[in-house]
C-alpha cells in the first residue's frame, strides 16, 4: 500500500515537473523568436525606410514589451508609410495605438484611436471590445455597453463582450 502511494506520488512530481519544463521550453523559444524579429526590424528600419507591415509589427512589439513612447512613434510611422503606399487596412494600426495610450491610462486619446480604427472598418469587434473597456475606465458604463452590444452584432460568440455587457446591464439599469 505505501509503495503504491509512493509511486502515485512520484508520478504527480514528475508530471508537474514534465509541465513546467515543457512551459519554460516554450515561453523561451516564444522569447527568442520575439527577440530575432525585434532585432531584425529594428536594424532594417534604422538604415532604411521600412513598409507599413513592419513599422506596424515593430510597433507591436516594442508595446508587448510596455516601451509605449516608442511604440506611438513606429504607429504614427506606420500610418504615415500606409497614406504613401496607398495601404487601406489601417484600422489594426489605429487600435494598436488606442492600446498603447489606453496602457498608459490616455483613455482620452485611446478613445480617439479606436474611433479612427472603426471609421476604417465598422465591424472590427477587437476595437469595439477595446472601446468598450476604453469608457468603463472613464466610467461611461452607457457608452461602453453600447459597444460591447455592437460588437455582440458582429461576433455573437464573442466571451469579453458578453461579460462585460451582461455585468453593464446590470450597472446601467440599476
Amino acid at each position: 500500500m505505501d509503495n503504491n502511494l509512493a509511486v502515485v506520488y512520484l508520478s504527480i512530481v514528475v508530471a508537474i515537473l514534465a509541465f513546467a519544463v515543457v512551459s519554460v521550453f516554450r515561453q523561451i523559444l516564444k522569447t527568442r523568436k520575439l527577440e530575432g524579429s525585434f532585432a531584425k526590424l529594428r536594424k532594417k528600419l534604422e538604415k532604411e525606410k521600412g513598409t507599413t507591415q513592419e513599422y506596424y509589427e515593430l510597433a507591436c512589439i516594442y508595446s508587448e514589451k510596455k516601451l509605449y513612447t516608442q511604440a506611438i512613434a513606429l504607429f504614427q510611422k506606420a500610418l504615415k508609410a500606409a497614406e504613401e503606399e496607398g495601404e487601406e487596412a489601417i484600422a489594426p494600426i489605429y487600435n494598436g495605438l488606442g492600446y498603447t495610450y489606453f496602457a498608459q491610462e490616455q483613455y482620452d486619446l485611446a478613445i480617439r484611436q479606436y474611433k479612427e480604427a472603426l471609421k476604417n472598418k465598422p465591424d472590427y469587434v477587437v476595437a469595439l471590445n477595446n472601446i468598450g473597456h476604453a469608457y468603463e475606465r472613464k466610467k461611461l458604463n452607457a457608452q461602453a455597453l453600447q459597444s460591447y452590444e455592437e460588437a455582440l452584432k458582429f461576433a455573437p460568440n464573442n466571451s469579453t463582450a458578453k461579460r462585460r455587457a451582461e455585468s453593464l446591464r446590470r450597472l446601467v439599469s440599476a
